[in-house]
């Protein structure tokens, strides 16, 4: 019995041990990844500090991150932050629902693809920024032109995709589910659809990233909310921690979208595991 105790006394005394030596990969494999970021940081906050650059119009990177906690606090930066998410959000919601389907008949269809398109590589090669005074010509300077540029310039990459998707799945696939006798609907379901989901989100990420550099763009253009408009008003008023902030917010806000496109994509590629 003392033995037994002895051993269960060892065996409890070795779980620290234990529980450090798996934390401890885990963590020098993050310090890896972040050390360029760490040290971006650093030299940030040094340069300004030992007057190596003018601290006016680059202030230490604890001055920006202490602004940028007062505009949270008072609300100011959500505000703006709310502007952009929501514009961003129903314009590249819009874009998915109107690209994906029209891309699967696209990629599907030999004489859709024929008629559609000779249109496709017009409005593929102009840049959404370039169109921007005709949205708010036609559309005015409120929302709407806002929410229809992010729609315009996050279409063409996922359509493009989708389209790419359905031509290049492989075509053992698709005779062996055709040898089984399935139907149609089953075939595009079952097949051809999820062997197009990676190459899909390849669309739907870079139009994630586009979304926001778009309406950034037309927000500094013409808007009176927003990150691209608070960034252009801090500039004019020479607000210069206030404008870092509001740039270190965009760069927030975009990884926050690239990580939740990236689980949306593990999820539904989930079958390739």
């Amino acid at each position: 019995m003392v033995t037994v105790n002895k051993a269960r006394q060892i065996n409890e005394s070795s779980k620290p041990h234990r529980t450090t030596l798996k934390i401890l990969p885990g963590f020098v494999n993050a310090l890896k990844k972040s050390i360029v970021l760490i040290l971006f940081v650093l030299l940030w906050e040094l340069v300004p500090q030992l007057g190596l650059v003018e601290r006016t119009f680059l202030p230490p990177f604890s001055e920006v991150v202490r602004t940028w906690w007062e505009l949270l606090l008072n609300g100011e930066l959500w505000r703006h932050f709310e502007a952009s998410i929501l514009r961003s959000i129903f314009g590249f919601v819009l874009a998915l629902v109107i690209a994906i389907p029209l891309g699967l008949v696209i990629g599907w269809y030999p004489l859709a693809r024929d008629l559609l398109t000779p249109i496709l590589e017009l409005f593929r090669n102009t840049a959404a920024l370039a169109l921007l005074p005709v949205f708010i010509l036609l559309l005015g300077i409120g929302e709407v032109s806002k929410i229809s540029i992010v729609l315009f310039a996050c279409t063409w990459p996922v359509l493009l995709n989708t389209i790419s998707a359905v031509k290049n799945v492989d075509p053992l696939l698709i005779k062996s589910a055709r040898s089984m006798n399935i139907s149609s609907f089953k075939l595009f379901s079952k097949v051809i659809l999820p062997a197009s989901v990676p190459t899909i989100f390849t669309g739907v990420r870079m139009a994630g990233t586009g979304a926001i550099l778009v309406l950034i763009a037309a927000e500094m253009i013409g808007a009176k909310a927003g990150l691209g408009y608070f960034i252009t008003y801090s500039q004019f008023n020479f607000l210069i921690a206030e404008m870092y902030a509001g740039i270190i917010t965009i760069s927030l806000l975009g990884l926050l979208i690239n990580y939740g496109l990236s689980s949306a994509e593990r999820y539904f590629s989930r079958w390739k595991q």
